[in-house]
């Protein structure tokens, strides 16, 4: 991630945090409620992130519900065949659960002239699940890379039983059986770079090839663990809290996404040339999610919501031209 994403996620981790302040967050009263307009008909597309599979789902229907002519398909085989499908032209949008990479950005901008227009549309934090029976307690960044990693470029050593976790009984001398997503997965990218620091994935770790073949794998293995996005998780797993270092561990929760160590943006990516007009329904359809029903649908989905200020920032990039 280059420096100006980074500072744009810092700050806007920062105006999301006071929107957590209870159990059950609620978005930001500022948001606008959806206006629907007239002449918004056609078929959307999407392709791209499995981990935001129900979220488009739920925005799709949202949107129907003020547009019921308008067709919308939705098909999450991960982050990575949402730029391909922007640049062949075979999607309206992508959703995808990290920013394009250099050669992604490189390839539609070959074809167009023009870079892709990426929207954070929401706030995520990628969970560690074990079984519901696992008591560990909590994992560093550098566990996880010890566990996960062939490579370990954090310095540890490799851990493969449960016992190397301090864990007793029956635990003690228990394997501990890997689960992850597929390299076509942003969440599979993402894992790499902030857990593994860009190490290679252990070939015993069981690649899935979505969210919640990972929860439902952990969740039939005593001796599972994996990683998805918060927003999968079911009674049957349980979330694991992590620490950078392992002197605090904090759980992913909406009090806690500006501290805890795998929070990130979740992106809608679209092929907007600067300085031109979106067709009203591309345009309407991105202003729902930026809208006081898009972001409840955020939430209900299990994902922290933009505040008002971020979602125009967000708008913005769109609606200049608009």
């Amino acid at each position: 991630m280059n420096r100006s994403r980074n500072i744009f996620m810092v700050a806007a981790l920062a105006l999301a945090a006071p929107l957590a302040a209870s159990a059950q967050v609620q978005v930001d009263p500022a948001l606008p409620s959806y206006k629907p307009v007239q002449g918004v008909n056609g078929n959307i597309s999407s392709m791209g992130s499995d981990t935001m599979n129900n979220l488009m789902t739920l925005w799709a229907e949202g949107f129907q519900k003020f547009y019921p002519g308008v067709t919308i398909e939705i098909e999450g085989k991960g982050s990575s065949t949402a730029p391909a499908a922007l640049t062949k032209g075979t999607a309206t949008f992508g959703p995808m659960s990290r920013p394009m990479k250099a050669d992604e950005i490189d390839a539609f901008e070959k074809k167009f002239g023009y870079k892709p227009t990426q929207l954070g549309t929401s706030i995520d934090m990628l969970a560690v699940f074990v079984h519901k029976d696992n008591p560990i307690k909590g994992l560093s960044l550098q566990q996880l890379d010890d566990m996960f990693s062939s490579t370990r470029k954090s310095g540890g050593e490799d851990i493969a039983t449960w016992g190397q976790l301090d864990l007793q009984g029956a635990w003690a001398n228990r394997a501990i059986s890997l689960y992850g997503r597929n390299s076509a997965s942003g969440t599979y990218g993402y894992f790499k770079a902030n857990a593994l620091a860009k190490g290679d994935y252990k070939t015993s770790v069981k690649e899935q090839p979505g969210s919640s073949a990972v929860i439902q794998g952990v969740a039939n293995d005593v001796a599972g663990i994996g990683y998805s996005g918060i927003g999968y998780r079911t009674a049957a797993v349980r979330v694991v809290p992590l620490s950078k270092s392992g002197d605090e561990y904090v759980e992913p929760s909406l009090e806690t996404v500006s501290s805890y160590p795998l929070s990130r943006f979740l992106y809608l990516s679209v092929n907007h040339k600067p300085g031109t007009k979106l067709d009203p329904l591309r345009l309407e359809f991105i202003k729902y999610i930026f809208s006081k029903e898009g972001q409840e649908a955020v939430v209900k989905d299990g994902y922290l919501p933009l505040n008002a200020k971020v979602a125009q920032r967000q708008l913005d990039l769109i609606l200049k031209a608009n």
